[in-house]
């Protein structure tokens, strides 16, 4: 896309808003006026308005792909021959399908807890040292890398030759130094999920150390500074005031960089492509849907597991944001 495509589309969506805005406007004043004795700006009208085309995108974009995913679940690989619930019975009793759901957990386990433990701690040492907003952009950086383009950084990490051969993988490389012995690390069953984690908590510690570095701002100085005279450690400062007053936010990076987990995708695919016991949700569900012919019924199931694995964070979620509403 040229520079000059991008101003021009541009132009035509903000042309398109505002014509909308006007007309909209212009079309509800002369109706409601025309057959209606109420006051223009008591009109019920007036909001769903203006909600109409966020309102019709969800239901194209999101509601229907839902209620279109639920029935799939029910029919054949080409949807036309109802099945029942065959596609269910056929998924808890799959060993893929099994593999895919203890590896999410794991996945559920580690990430999230880790690079919210890194980003909180690295926020909280970067702002004592006066290199730290140097040390912060280098963790940041990883997130401006797509997740594709990060697992193609960390395959030459992983990268394994052969024994006797020359390492190019810098772990490899490490361990031939010391007098050690190269793995082909992605292909050691069980480990090698840890090794994939690690390419996301390389990427997702910088937001969390970004929204952590703006909340530790607002504690109160005073607050530090009274804890220090009375003896507190540095160590019990962060245990019992630092992380008390940053639950919340610890709370909102953990539920985002979950949710995050859940949909765990690119890594895999671009890393071991569910070889090895590295399977997960996601990745089982392109499978089963976009290759060997294509299995709707089968894809759409495993995509409704994934849907229910969301749904209950995102409820409590709501829940604690209504919660902190009403205080």
């Amino acid at each position: 896309m040229t520079f000059f495509n991008f101003i021009v589309y541009v132009v035509i969506g903000v042309s398109a808003v505002l014509s909308y805005f006007v007309l909209a406007n212009w079309a509800h004043d002369y109706l409601v006026g025309k057959f209606s004795k109420k006051n223009l700006q008591d009109s019920i009208f007036r909001p769903w308005i203006f909600m109409a085309p966020a309102l019709i995108i969800l239901l194209v974009y999101l509601i229907y792909p839902v209620s279109e995913t639920i029935r799939l679940s029910f029919f054949d690989n080409y949807g036309r021959e109802f099945t029942g619930v065959s596609n269910y019975v056929w998924a808890l009793n799959d060993s893929d399908f099994r593999q895919s759901i203890l590896n999410n957990f794991l996945w559920l386990i580690v990430v999230p807890t880790t690079c919210t433990f890194l980003g909180l701690t690295i926020a909280t040492l970067a702002d004592r040292v006066w290199w730290g907003v140097f040390a912060k952009t280098l963790i940041f950086m990883p997130m401006a890398i797509s997740f594709v383009g990060a697992s193609v950084i960390w395959k030459f990490v992983y990268e394994y030759r052969g024994a006797g051969n020359d390492q190019i993988g810098i772990l490899n490389a490490i361990i031939v130094y010391f007098g050690g012995h190269p793995h082909a690390w992605i292909a050691i069953p069980f480990w090698n999920n840890f090794f994939l984690m690690v390419i996301m908590i390389w990427i997702q510690t910088g937001l969390a150390m970004v929204i952590f570095s703006a909340a530790l701002r607002a504690i109160p100085e005073e607050t530090l500074e009274a804890a220090r005279i009375d003896g507190a450690s540095e160590v019990r400062i962060f245990f019992y005031i630092i992380i008390p007053f940053l639950s919340e936010t610890i709370v909102v990076i953990w539920t985002t960089i979950t949710i995050l987990v859940l949909k765990v995708f690119d890594i895999v695919l671009a890393m071991t492509n569910g070889q090895w016991g590295t399977e997960v949700l996601a990745n089982l569900m392109f499978d089963w849907m976009f290759r060997g012919g294509g299995d709707s019924g089968r894809g759409s199931t495993i995509a409704l597991f994934i849907m229910l694995g969301v749904i209950p964070i995102m409820i409590w979620n709501l829940r604690r944001f209504k919660m902190e509403q009403e205080r």
